[in-house]
């Protein structure tokens, strides 16, 4: 063997010491740089959920902003509709053509998982409803939809637009009808 070899050869069969305190050391770094590898690897899957999540709410909200702004015309168009019964025959045929073309838009929003839903009948739920005027009536109870003046719809489970309502309110009792207090214990 070459003298160089040899020397290589020694070197490696060397035995490093290493003192207790500097090992106790070297193992304490090991397990902080584990640790903050581990925070920082965590720390970034929770920075991609979060973005993550806030371009899905992006959007939705984007969506939801789009489709409130078609809602208005798909309104008007179904109410003008709901009068072309009335109207002159030429006048019913370009209605059959609206009519197919509201269908398709209504097709396009429930394909995005977007609905109308009926208020009539329902309990008032602030949630859902937008109670614009009272009704007072003995037919209905109390706080019942008695009438829809424009529909609500939602997205999945959350409320585009709340329906716009009127709600049953019991009849006031007046004041003729009402014993006196001093009167109910005379008799």
């Amino acid at each position: 063997m070459t003298k160089k070899k040899e020397k290589e050869k020694e070197t490696i069969g060397e035995k490093v010491t290493i003192l207790d305190s500097d090992l106790e050391k070297l193992t304490n770094d090991a397990k902080d740089f584990k640790d903050k590898y581990l925070r920082l690897l965590a720390e970034t899957e929770n920075q991609r959920k979060r973005l993550q999540k806030e371009r899905g709410d992006l959007m939705k909200f984007a969506k939801r902003d789009l489709v409130l702004e078609l809602l208005n015309p798909i309104d008007h168009l179904e109410n003008a509709l709901s009068h072309s019964d009335d109207a002159a025959n030429e006048v019913k045929h370009w209605a059959v053509g609206f009519k197919m073309i509201l269908d398709q838009f209504k097709e396009v929003l429930s394909n995005h998982d977007i609905k109308p839903f009926d208020a009539l009948g329902q309990i008032f739920d602030p949630h859902l409803h937008d109670a614009v005027e009272t009704v007072e009536t003995t037919e209905e109870k109390e706080d019942v939809v008695v009438e829809q003046l424009l529909r609500g719809y939602k997205m999945g489970d959350m409320t585009l637009r709340p329906a716009r309502v009127k709600i049953a309110k019991a009849p006031q009792v007046k004041e003729e009808e009402q014993p006196a207090l001093g009167e109910e214990n005379d008799r």
